[in-house]
């Protein structure tokens, strides 16, 4: 098992040039890149300045840190499609912060990145948003849902979940129960593209089993 930090040497590198990372295999399953972004955001700090991953055969353990979205660039889609990973959060954030899955994706190391993401938090809290370079737009805004398990006494969780585009219809699953549908047209909900899964700030969570099917 190998180990890797990755340092972001200043935020101000940062928002001028994004900070991409091209992972070796040790830093997460073969082929896989990761884009980091630190906050700018008082509120929402970074601990420390290195975000960690650690390969564990094709599951990947992140800590941070600032925030990371990863991929393969080879896990691309078109059309309907089930993209699914379960989510171990390892202990309790400094702060509410969100982990999950991310779909139509392009350009993901470059100025223009887009994509989907539908992530959760140990509040019980899901969240689906429209990336598109650095702005977002609220597809679904924070909601709270009993589907999204939270840590238990031992400071851990473990939600499963899924993106399901059905024709016109995307689902979003957590643990097995659908927590929101929308419809596929629109603006906001493009979802051909690369799938992988984004790790915000100050969190350590095992990704496992992550699987796309089309």
């Amino acid at each position: 098992m190998s180990r890797v930090a990755i340092r972001i040497l200043s935020l101000v590198a940062f928002l001028v040039a994004p900070v991409v990372v091209t992972p070796a295999v040790a830093q997460g399953p073969a082929d896989w890149e990761v884009r980091v972004d630190s906050s700018a955001n008082a509120a929402d700090p970074d601990d420390v300045p290195d975000l960690t991953v650690m390969a564990m055969g094709n599951d990947f353990h992140v800590t941070g840190g600032p925030a990371g979205t990863f991929w393969n660039p080879a896990n691309v889609v078109e059309g309907d499609f089930t993209a699914k990973a379960t989510f171990n959060l390892m202990k309790p954030a400094s702060h509410t912060s969100f982990y999950g899955l991310t779909f139509g994706g392009e350009d993901l190391a470059g100025a223009g990145q887009k994509y989907l993401y539908f992530l959760v938090a140990q509040n019980g809290n899901y969240i689906i948003k429209m990336r598109a370079g650095e702005n977002t737009t609220d597809v679904q805004a924070s909601t709270a849902h009993a589907a999204v398990a939270q840590p238990g006494a031992n400071g851990r969780s473990t939600n499963t979940l899924e993106v399901r585009v059905a024709g016109e219809t995307i689902s979003y699953v957590v643990n097995g129960t659908v927590v929101h549908t929308t419809p596929k047209s629109g603006a906001t909900t493009v979802t051909d593209g690369i799938v992988g899964v984004r790790v915000n700030h100050v969190l350590d969570v095992m990704i496992r089993d992550f699987e796309v099917v089309r």
